[in-house]
C-alpha cells in the first residue's frame, strides 16, 4: 500500500515538473536576452553582498588597534562604494525582472484569449464570461511573480546562501556547521508547511472564478433583474457565494501567515544559535570582535534569501493552483476543428442538407431529425416554424458552430466539415436580431478589423443600406468611436450596420435570422431595397415570423419539432389550399406560429 502511495506521489511530482517545464519553455525561455541580463546582475549582487561583511570585519578589527587611520578610511570608502553599486544593481535587476514577467504574462494572456475564441459553442455554453475573464486575467496575474524569473531568483538565493555558508566554514568549522543546520532546518520546515496550503489555494481560485462569473452574468442583466423584481434572489445567491468563499479564504491566508510566522521564529532561532556559538568561540579566543560582527551580519543576511525563498514558495503555491487551471484551459480541445481545406466555389452557394439529425447534448432528444432538402444556388428559402422548432439551430449548423451527429451539410457540393473554418465563415454570413456593437470606430465595427477593405467601399455600402445621412452626421467620419453595446445607436441603426457588414464580406450564402424583428415599419421599408441588392446573385435563408419577410422567398420550408413538416416552391404551396403555408397566409403567419 505504501509502495502504491510512493508511486502515485512520484507520478504526481513528475507531472508537476512537466507542467512547469512546459510553461517555462514556452513563455520564459524565449526571453533569453532579458534572462541573461538578469542573471549577470544577480551574480554581481551576490558578490557585493558577500564582500561587504568582510570589509566591515576588517574595519572593526583594525579600529581596535593604534595604527594608521588610512586603512579605516579605505575600508569605509569601499563599503560605501560597494553599497551604492549594490543598490544600483538591485534596482536594475528589479526592472529586468518585472519586464520579463510583463512580457511573458502578456503573451500567455494573448494565447489564452486566442484559444478561447477558437473553442466551439458547446464550450462557451458551459462557461460564463466572468469565469473566463478570471481564468484569462486573474489566474495569469497569479503567475506574474512565477514568470518574473522564478528559477533565476531561486538559483540566485541558493547561491547566496551557499556562498555565505562557505565563508562561515572558512571562518570557523563550528560556525559553519551550526548555520548549515539552521538553513537546512528552515527550508525543510517551510517546504513541509507549503504542501498543506496548495490544495486550499486551488480551491480558492476555482471559487473566485465562479464568483466573478456570477458577478459578470448579473451585471449584464441588471435591467432585467430590476424590472422583474429579482434583486433579492440575486443578492441571496451573492451572500451564499461569499459565505462559501470566506472559510476557504481564511484557510488560505492561515497558510500564508503560518509560513510567515514560521520564518520569524526560524530567524530568531538562527540569531540565538549564532549568539551562543560566537560567545563560546570568543571566550576561547577563536573569534575576534570583527569576526563576531561578521558572523551576525552573515546570519542576518541569511534571513534575506530564506525570506525570499519563502515568498517565492508562496507565489509557487498560488501559481500551482493557477497553473493547473491555465493548463486545463489550454489543453481543452475544440470539438469543431478545421477540415483539410476543401475549397468552396465562388458566387451563390447551393445548400444540401442530407439526412441530418442533431442534438445539443448526446443524452437529450434531437433538436433536428432526419432533415433532407436542397436549395439551388441563387434561390431564397423562407424557413418557418414555431419557437423551438429548430430554425436557429439549422443556421448554426450551416456556420459550423456545431456538427451534426448524423448526416451532412453541403455547400456548393462540398461537405463543410472538409473546409477550413475561416473560409467557411467568410462565405456564409448571418444577421440576427441581436447585433453586437464593439467599442471601437465605425470602421472597426463594419470591417471587424480587416484593414484590407478600403474606406471608399465602406462609405458606398453605408449609402446602399440607407445609412448615408446617419454617416454624414458623424463628426469624425469612419473614425467616430462607438460605445460597447451600441448605446448611441437605435435598434434600427444597429441592424442596418449589421447588413452593411454582410455587404462588405460578400458571402455566397446569407442567413437572416429574424433580422428585421426589431425594426419599425419605417426602418424596415428603408432596408428592403438594400436586402434586394444584397440577395442578388446570392443564396439566402430567411428565418422569420413576419409574413412580409418571406414574400421574396423562392421556396418555403416549415419545421415542427425538429422535422420537416412541409417544403416546396412558395407559389405552389400558396396556391394549394391543403398546404400548411396556404393556411398561414389565410389566417396570418404571426397567429399560426404563436
Amino acid at each position: 500500500m505504501s509502495g502504491e502511495r510512493t508511486a502515485g506521489e512520484t507520478a504526481r511530482r513528475a507531472g508537476a515538473l512537466g507542467k512547469y517545464r512546459t510553461i517555462l519553455g514556452r513563455y520564459v525561455l524565449p526571453q533569453r536576452k532579458l534572462m541573461l541580463g538578469l542573471t549577470l546582475l544577480l551574480f554581481m549582487s551576490i558578490g557585493l553582498q558577500l564582500v561587504n561583511p568582510q570589509i566591515i570585519r576588517y574595519f572593526i578589527d583594525n579600529a581596535q588597534g593604534s595604527g594608521s587611520l588610512r586603512p579605516l578610511y579605505t575600508a569605509a570608502i569601499l563599503f560605501i562604494g560597494f553599497s551604492v553599486v549594490q543598490q544600483i544593481v538591485s534596482v536594475s535587476a528589479a526592472y529586468l525582472s518585472e519586464n520579463l514577467g510583463w512580457k511573458t504574462t502578456n503573451k500567455l494572456r494573448a494565447d489564452l484569449a486566442e484559444h478561447c475564441l477558437s473553442l466551439d459553442m458547446s464550450f462557451h455554453k458551459t462557461q460564463t464570461s466572468g469565469s473566463l475573464i478570471e481564468r484569462v486575467d486573474g489566474d495569469v496575474n497569479a503567475l506574474a511573480n512565477f514568470f518574473s524569473s522564478f528559477i533565476i531568483h531561486m538559483a540566485g538565493n541558493a547561491m547566496l546562501m551557499l556562498g555565505i555558508l562557505i565563508l562561515l566554514f572558512r571562518e570557523n568549522l563550528w560556525v559553519g556547521l551550526v548555520m548549515t543546520a539552521f538553513v537546512i532546518g528552515a527550508i525543510l520546515l517551510i517546504q513541509w508547511i507549503r504542501k498543506f496550503t496548495v490544495p486550499v489555494w486551488t480551491k480558492w481560485r476555482a471559487l473566485s472564478a465562479e464568483f466573478y462569473g456570477f458577478i459578470g452574468e448579473h451585471l449584464e442583466g441588471t435591467e432585467d433583474t430590476r424590472a422583474n423584481g429579482a434583486a433579492g434572489y440575486v443578492m441571496n445567491r451573492y451572500y451564499g457565494l461569499t459565505r462559501r468563499m470566506l472559510p476557504v479564504r481564511i484557510r488560505a491566508f492561515f497558510g500564508f501567515f503560518l509560513m510567515w510566522g514560521t520564518t520569524i521564529f526560524v530567524f530568531a532561532v538562527g540569531n540565538a544559535a549564532a549568539f551562543i556559538v560566537c560567545a563560546v568561540l570568543w571566550r576561547h579566543g577563536a573569534l575576534s570582535i570583527g569576526g563576531i560582527y561578521m558572523v551576525f551580519y552573515y546570519t542576518e543576511l541569511l534571513a534575506k534569501p530564506i525570506e525570499q525563498i519563502r515568498t517565492q514558495l508562496e507565489d509557487l503555491q498560488k501559481a500551482d493552483a493557477s497553473l493547473v487551471r491555465v493548463q486545463n484551459l489550454l489543453e481543452t480541445e475544440p470539438l469543431i476543428k478545421d477540415g483539410p481545406g476543401a475549397p468552396l466555389p465562388k458566387g451563390p452557394l447551393g445548400v444540401h442538407i442530407q439526412n441530418l439529425s442533431f442534438a445539443y447534448e448526446p443524452e437529450e432528444a434531437p433538436t433536428l431529425q432526419q432533415l433532407d432538402f436542397r436549395l439551388e444556388p441563387g434561390q431564397t428559402l423562407g424557413l418557418l416554424g414555431r419557437t423551438g422548432s429548430g430554425k436557429s439551430t439549422l443556421a448554426r449548423l450551416l456556420l459550423r458552430f456545431y456538427d451534426p451527429q448524423h448526416g451532412a451539410v453541403r455547400l456548393g457540393g462540398t461537405d463543410i466539415r472538409q473546409c477550413r473554418l475561416h473560409e467557411l465563415r467568410s462565405s456564409v454570413a448571418m444577421v440576427t436580431q441581436n447585433i453586437e456593437i464593439m467599442e471601437g470606430t465605425v470602421r472597426d465595427n463594419l470591417t471587424l478589423f480587416d484593414d484590407r477593405i478600403p474606406d471608399e467601399r465602406i462609405m458606398a455600402v453605408l449609402v446602399e443600406v440607407g445609412l448615408g445621412e446617419w454617416f454624414r452626421g458623424m463628426a469624425d467620419g469612419l473614425d467616430t468611436q462607438l460605445a460597447s453595446g451600441g448605446g448611441s445607436l437605435s435598434a434600427g441603426e444597429a441592424q442596418l450596420l449589421a447588413f452593411a457588414r454582410v455587404f462588405l464580406t460578400d458571402p455566397g450564402l446569407v442567413i437572416l435570422d429574424e433580422a428585421s424583428s426589431r425594426l419599425d415599419p419605417l426602418t424596415e421599408s428603408r432596408i428592403e431595397a438594400a436586402i434586394t441588392k444584397l440577395l442578388q446573385e446570392r443564396t439566402c435563408i430567411i428565418i422569420a415570423h413576419r409574413l412580409s419577410t418571406v414574400q421574396r422567398a423562392d421556396r418555403i420550408l416549415i419545421l415542427e419539432d425538429g422535422r420537416i413538416l412541409e417544403e416546396g416552391p412558395r407559389r405552389e404551396l400558396a396556391d394549394n389550399p391543403d398546404s400548411r403555408f396556404s393556411r398561414m397566409l389565410a389566417v396570418g403567419l404571426e397567429e399560426v406560429l404563436a
